[in-house]
């Protein structure tokens, strides 16, 4: 079970994701790409965090500074675990299940099917990359995952 406010947990741990955009944000971008989960999932802030550094460090080297990453799923929610010790008389420590509230061990997003873990604008010759960075992302996250690519519209400068 989890809880997102934090007044009611002793000791939240803090999120270990250490920036939630990467690249240079610019208005005329012309293509956006999305990560998006095919099922209802929870994602530790480690594998978030995996991710973002594996497609900003991919798309640095290929595309300079022609992106903007933004992480868009948040961990809001503090995990718990009943630590159990094991052992040579570990059996004068345990009780089991009585008292098994547990304490905050990490953090972890909610994100249900067709909300985006990841957000990518890139230009057009851009597009190609991307999308192998997101698949690359996709492949250190719970589950499985697909790109939708839209093309943005610009609007008409005066």
């Amino acid at each position: 079970m989890t809880y997102a406010r934090n007044e009611y947990i002793h000791g939240p741990p803090p999120s270990r994701i250490t920036k939630y955009t990467a690249g240079l944000y610019r208005n005329d971008y012309t293509h956006e790409l999305l990560l998006v989960p095919e099922t209802d999932l929870q994602i530790r802030d480690v594998a978030i965090e995996s991710a973002r550094i594996a497609v900003n460090k991919m798309l640095t080297e290929k595309l300079n500074d022609k992106f903007y990453l933004e992480v868009t799923a948040h961990p809001h929610h503090v995990l718990r675990e009943n630590k159990m010790i094991f052992g040579a008389h570990a059996d004068r420590l345990q009780e089991g299940m009585r008292r098994a509230f547990g304490k905050p061990v990490g953090r972890a997003a909610r994100v249900e099917a067709g909300e985006p873990v990841l957000r990518l604008l890139v230009y057009a010759d851009g597009v190609a990359m991307g999308r192998e960075a997101l698949e690359l992302a996709g492949k250190k996250l719970p589950k499985k995952y697909y790109v939708l690519v839209n093309q943005l519209v610009q609007s008409a400068r005066a």
